[in-house]
């Protein structure tokens, strides 16, 4: 005899329902919990025995349909009890034996959804539409690799990027972490997890590349491409609530992107490249800053020439927190690697600890000196304390972190971080932009 089921008590319409929340790992779903409730008992007026499991094909899905293990066939227990999903994944819910939507309100056959943005009944003014395309040129320093697209902010939700080239879309957190196509190695297409969303990433025989994600993120993520050939355009799409900032042309391409290493195919060789001249002044000041310009016999032209004079190092508590005042960037690094490039030197920097930024600071930089004498003194794999500054050229194509020739940088001790952190109390904390 089949066990005693409660009957379902009708609900009126309109009435107001938690919201359907995922069960905790490893617990039985509630309709395999109500098949369940069947096992080894008799059925069918024989003394068989079935175990039963949910079968999802049947016409009516507020039926309790359940299928015997092992065999062919299903059986109809009556309805299902009220709160039993409708299907696998659906939000509707089985009431009185039909199948009847709860809005995101809770709201029983409301119909209220949430907006592109993900607000619950709201309408469109309440979302910002972002939707460009970016034809960034390859990088000043003439080699294809990794160049940056956009960042798509935290809480982006019906995110579409698409290219339709023989480049290869990357994707990487806001701590670093790559989740596609990064350290020159190519991932495989479908559905990758990043920002608490599913991504679906997809690559046609064409070359062309797709990448799509629900939402909403919950961090930041930085839309990359690795670049084999000149690059005829990326377009990318996304919703924000209004809240949200619209996010900043200037954002689409900078150049501080941190090339990766040691993975995969070495990236091509750089050949130097020649410092553009120097932007012509502009009337009531610039947010853009012209490189420093360097003493004589220590770097520029005498660098080139070879008469690289002696290191000023900054020293002292007065200069300590002078720079510490003055930068954009305070924080300790590990130098993974250098490299000359025209009459500058780049250094790869692994970002350990910040102290202090005015602007966006991720866990690998590349941080430049214009010079190439070696001032300051910075040796691959030490740590040291940098103060350095932001860097954006007339022309706005570049944005990077200038560390200048007389600039802070010490190797970093436990003692340089105690000096540090006093350093700090002498002068405002930055605002995050």
């Amino acid at each position: 005899m089949a066990p005693a089921r409660p009957a379902p008590v009708p609900l009126p319409w309109g009435s107001i329902l938690p919201l359907p929340q995922g069960c905790p790992g490893g617990s039985v779903p509630f309709r395999a919990m109500q098949c369940s409730l069947y096992d080894n008992k008799p059925v069918l007026g024989t003394p068989a025995r079935y175990r039963w499991v949910p079968f999802h094909g049947a016409p009516n899905v507020c039926d309790l349909n359940c299928l015997a293990v092992g065999h062919n066939f299903y059986y109809t227990f009556g309805r299902v009890l009220d709160g039993t999903r409708c299907g696998p994944g659906s939000p509707d819910l089985c009431i009185s034996g039909r199948c009847l939507s709860v809005g995101c309100d809770g709201i029983l056959g409301s119909g209220t959804r949430p907006d592109a943005c993900g607000q619950c009944g709201g309408g469109h003014d309440t979302c910002l539409f972002v939707h460009r395309l970016f034809q960034g040129v390859d990088p000043s320093s003439g080699y294809f690799g990794y160049m940056n697209v956009t960042k798509i902010p935290a809480g982006a939700t019906h995110i579409k990027v698409t290219d339709k080239s023989r480049n290869y879309l990357a994707l990487m957190t806001s701590d670093g972490r790559y989740v596609l196509n990064g350290d020159w190695s190519i991932a495989w297409p479908g559905p990758y997890e990043a920002a608490g969303t599913r991504l679906r990433y997809a690559r046609a025989p064409d070359g062309t590349e797709s990448l799509e994600a629900a939402g909403p993120t919950n961090e930041d993520l930085h839309v990359m491409v690795l670049l084999q050939e000149p690059n005829p355009g990326i377009e990318y799409e996304f919703w924000l609530p209004r809240r949200h900032p619209e996010p900043g042309r200037g954002d689409a391409s900078p150049l501080r992107q941190p090339q990766p290493r040691g993975a995969g195919s070495p990236p091509p060789q750089e050949p130097p490249v020649t410092p553009a001249p120097a932007p012509p002044p502009q009337p009531g000041g610039s947010a853009t800053e012209p490189l420093p310009r360097s003493p004589p016999g220590r770097s520029g032209a005498g660098a080139a020439a070879g008469r690289c004079g002696r290191c000023h190092p900054a020293k002292g508590r007065s200069q300590r927190i002078w720079h510490f005042c003055q930068s954009d960037f305070v924080f300790q690094g590990r130098i993974l690697a250098r490299r000359l490039l025209g009459q500058e030197t780049r250094y790869e920097v692994e970002v350990k600890m910040p102290y202090r930024h005015r602007f966006p600071l991720v866990a690998r930089e590349y941080v430049w000196v214009p010079n190439t004498c070696g001032c300051p003194p910075l040796q691959e794999g030490g740590e040291y304390l940098l103060m350095a500054r932001r860097h954006v050229n007339y022309e706005r194509t570049l944005n990077r972190i200038l560390l200048q020739d007389d600039g802070y940088a010490r190797p970093w001790t436990p003692r340089e971080d105690r000096l540090v952190r006093e350093a700090a109390r002498h002068c405002p904390q930055p605002r995050p932009p």
